[in-house]
């Protein structure tokens, strides 16, 4: 989705093959994968046989994609903090008081 969103943005511009390949960095034979399946699913047009454009439906998938992603990263950043306090909590069964008050610490220090 990463790589779609990738060409949808540089399309967003009117852009031709070319530019698309470089500003979404992708090799030749990946960018005509992709640009078929973008071309196919409307979320890009080609037109005057020289650019591509995206399309209603296109910018749609970009603003979703970007609140996608911001959830996403939202998620990971509790999923660390939670498997953090779950180390927390197993060495707390697992280990004398001072190297739990040492974990903690660690812990604690690296989500800072």
């Amino acid at each position: 989705m990463q790589i779609i969103a990738d060409v949808l943005a540089v399309a967003g511009g009117r852009a031709n093959k070319t530019q698309i390949m470089y500003q979404a960095n992708l090799s030749y034979r990946l960018l005509c994968r992709y640009l078929g399946e973008v071309l196919d699913a409307g979320l890009v047009s080609f037109e005057n046989g020289d650019s591509y454009v995206l399309t209603a439906k296109g910018k749609e998938f970009l603003n979703r994609h970007e609140e996608y992603s911001k959830r996403c990263k939202s998620l990971e950043k509790r999923l660390h903090y939670l498997n953090n306090e779950k180390v927390v909590l197993e060495s707390m069964c697992l280990f004398g008081n001072s190297t739990n008050r040492n974990l903690k610490g660690h812990i604690r220090n690296k989500r800072l």
